[in-house]
């Protein structure tokens, strides 16, 4: 029986994910967690064969999290689901210590099959990945501008581009405005942009967020 936590800050989200999970005979979900303090106080007292993880969580986000994880040895493996862009996220999150990564709008059965792969400690990745994977190491490429930027500062970008606001940013992460704003600037210089509407050009045309 393989073992899994969930941890999503969205309760409808976990609700799907678990029970698309426990249709499946050799899954069981022993835990479930809204954030990184509700996971860590989880994994004192289970233990599992596989954390699946959203990326975009309050406070530390997933990438966060997986560099923790990475940092502390532990044998758990992760599946990263998210709702981001394939091409934008998965790289990051298999380079910060993840066995797979699944698009949440994806077919549910995708979760299960990506759940019983990572267990066995192979990486799932879908065949868009595999194809992003093979270019950059077959390909010379121009390094985007945007892969500078640190996980936190992406993030930032990608929900600046998307419409929210300062404030809002800062109550979904567990931040204070003044550390966005932090990040927002360093966004800029990094990328050479002046202000908000050309960030989110810029996010259009790097595909980070749908025009």
């Amino acid at each position: 029986m393989i073992k899994v936590l969930l941890c999503d800050d969205h309760a409808l989200i976990r609700r799907g994910i678990r029970d698309t999970l426990s249709d499946a005979s050799d899954i069981e979900v022993v835990g479930e967690a809204g954030d990184y303090g509700e996971l860590r106080a989880m994994m004192r007292d289970k233990t599992a064969d596989v954390l699946v993880l959203d990326i975009n969580l309050p406070g530390r986000s997933g990438l966060d999290v997986l560099h923790a994880l990475k940092d502390e040895g532990s044998p758990m493996k992760v599946l990263v689901v998210s709702m981001y862009p394939e091409d934008q996220y998965a790289i990051r999150a298999l380079r910060a210590g993840a066995h797979g990564y699944v698009n949440k709008g994806g077919d549910p059965a995708q979760i299960v099959n990506a759940v019983r792969i990572v267990a066995q400690g192979r990486k799932y990745v879908t065949p868009e990945i595999a194809q992003m994977l093979v270019e950059s190491l077959t390909t010379p490429t121009v390094e985007n501008a945007h892969e500078k930027l640190s996980d936190r500062e992406m993030q930032t970008l990608v929900m600046i581009a998307s419409g929210k606001r300062l404030s809002d940013i800062a109550e979904e992460l567990m931040l204070s405005p003044k550390t966005v704003s932090v990040y927002r600037a360093r966004v800029l210089e990094k990328l050479g942009l002046t202000n908000n509407s050309e960030m989110t050009v810029y996010a259009i045309r790097s595909g980070l967020v749908g025009n």
